[in-house]
């Protein structure tokens, strides 16, 4: 069976391999494995191919029988949001999320808004294999029809979280950097309705990024960076193409690293809560754990991706959870990575506190965390992590399998993975001091480019 899905849905580039037959036939498989007796939801993101391939998932879906609720260019935890709103027994979002303007796919999720199961991802799989093409004859015929209030019902559901009141008070002057992507139309609204003074960066969509590159890494901030302390901002924000992440910057200018963000809104949730579990995957900073412990915190480790993520904090209740790269998680309005909700629930903490966002990180546990890659041949990607292993095994090392290798040393740890999407291993290390968690790194990619060696592939 063709392995389509990869961490976060199906990824391709448009004009090659996204093509129009090659959507219908996923738009095909899909109607197959959807179920009749509930609508199917369909939303899209910004990108110049999206609201075409929406049209042809759509058309395929009515043709096979489904009533279609279009819920139109939304956030993609929007869209999850308004799933189970609008009564979808399935919906599927056209996005690429974080990745360049060239991308698209097909991200599926179930009927209480959650990412679709590995299961439903392999029926869809081997429908495509097949060629699953349902039809229906034309008294049958589904219909597609649209859903103005998707926005509304998702940002009604945000401010319910929050104390709108207390952040209102603060007025805060926030820098906004949409990154002419899909939160557009609800991010800017948002914070009008938390009382914030707002400037916008890269306010409109547009599919081919030209305000900067989609995901919001310090690299591709450079201008929000900029913007902060001219204005005299007390933070900035910034989302991906599909606003399923958020990463901050403080008043002077300073990137937030998303490992920082995590353990601070860990830390805020679970003093809260009194104590609780938290969800991370095993790439993550062990800055979380420290930041938790003293309020009774625990923390569950997962395989990378927030499908992992989400389901042990469904099966531990878990009091928040996240990844490192600002995709957060905030239970009380879903079991989604939330670009708006995540900067809702810092706006709610920077106002409880008191103070600057320097002021909340202050005292939040940080360490250097070193990431590289090693081009990796897909079909090799098994093996050479089955090769590591044994090379590690001898060595005596500690190593947690949970996802990929990750590698404790007296100093620190260091991780190799396979990349989920892009024939690439990824290598992250942190310890104590910069210059040991970048030694860390080094081990880790020489040992990667000497396994691929002994492979017959060089590196």
């Amino acid at each position: 069976m063709t392995r389509l899905f990869g961490t976060n849905g199906i990824r391709e580039v448009v004009g090659t391999t996204l093509t129009a037959p090659f959507a219908t036939r996923v738009a095909g498989a899909i109607a197959s494995v959807a179920p009749q007796d509930r609508p199917v939801a369909v939303g899209w993101d910004g990108r110049t191919s999206s609201p075409e391939l929406a049209r042809i998932l759509s058309s395929t879906l009515a043709l096979a029988g489904h009533r279609v609720i279009e819920l139109g260019l939304l956030p993609t935890p929007a869209i999850q949001y308004n799933v189970p709103r609008v009564g979808a027994g399935f919906a599927v979002i056209v996005t690429a999320s974080h990745n360049p303007p060239e991308f698209n796919g097909f991200k599926c999720i179930a009927a209480d808004g959650l990412e679709a199961s590995r299961e439903t991802e392999e029926r869809i799989e081997e429908a495509v294999d097949r060629g699953a093409a349902p039809s229906v004859p034309f008294e049958r015929v589904g219909s597609v029809e649209s859903d103005s209030l998707g926005a509304e019902r998702y940002l009604r559901g945000i401010l319910e979280q929050v104390d709108r009141a207390r952040i209102g008070a603060r007025r805060f002057r926030v820098a906004l950097d949409c990154g002419n992507g899909a939160s557009v139309p609800t991010s800017p609204r948002l914070l009008h309705r938390l009382g914030c003074r707002t400037v916008t960066l890269n306010g409109h969509v547009d599919g081919t990024f030209p305000g900067r590159r989609s995901e919001p890494t310090e690299a591709n901030l450079g201008d929000l960076l900029r913007l902060v302390p001219s204005i005299g901002a007390d933070l900035g924000i910034a989302h991906d193409g599909d606003a399923d992440r958020a990463v901050f910057v403080r008043a002077d200018g300073h990137y937030v690293a998303g490992e920082t963000m995590l353990a601070a809104l860990a830390r805020d949730a679970v003093e809260r809560a009194g104590g609780g579990t938290v969800v991370v995957p095993v790439s993550t900073s062990r800055a979380v754990e420290e930041a938790i412990a003293p309020f009774g915190g625990k923390v569950v480790y997962t395989r990378v991706g927030s499908p992992s993520v989400v389901r042990a904090m469904r099966e531990h209740r878990a009091v928040f959870g996240g990844e490192d790269n600002g995709g957060l998680i905030v239970p009380g309005l879903q079991l989604a990575r939330d670009g708006a909700m995540a900067a809702a629930a810092a706006l709610d903490l920077l106002a409880r506190k008191g103070g600057s966002l320097a002021d909340v990180l202050r005292d939040v546990p940080s360490y250097p965390l070193v990431k590289e890659t090693v081009a990796c041949p897909i079909p090799l990607r098994e093996k050479l992590l089955a090769r590591l292993g044994e090379r590690l095994q001898r060595g005596g090392a500690h190593v947690d399998t949970t996802d990929g290798l990750k590698v404790y040393r007296p100093g620190g740890w260091f991780l190799l993975r396979p990349s989920g999407t892009e024939a690439i291993f990824r290598i992250a290390a942190e310890a104590k001091d910069a210059a040991e968690a970048r030694a860390l790194a080094d081990e880790g990619v020489r040992s990667v480019r000497e396994a691929l060696a002994e492979l017959g592939a060089g590196a």
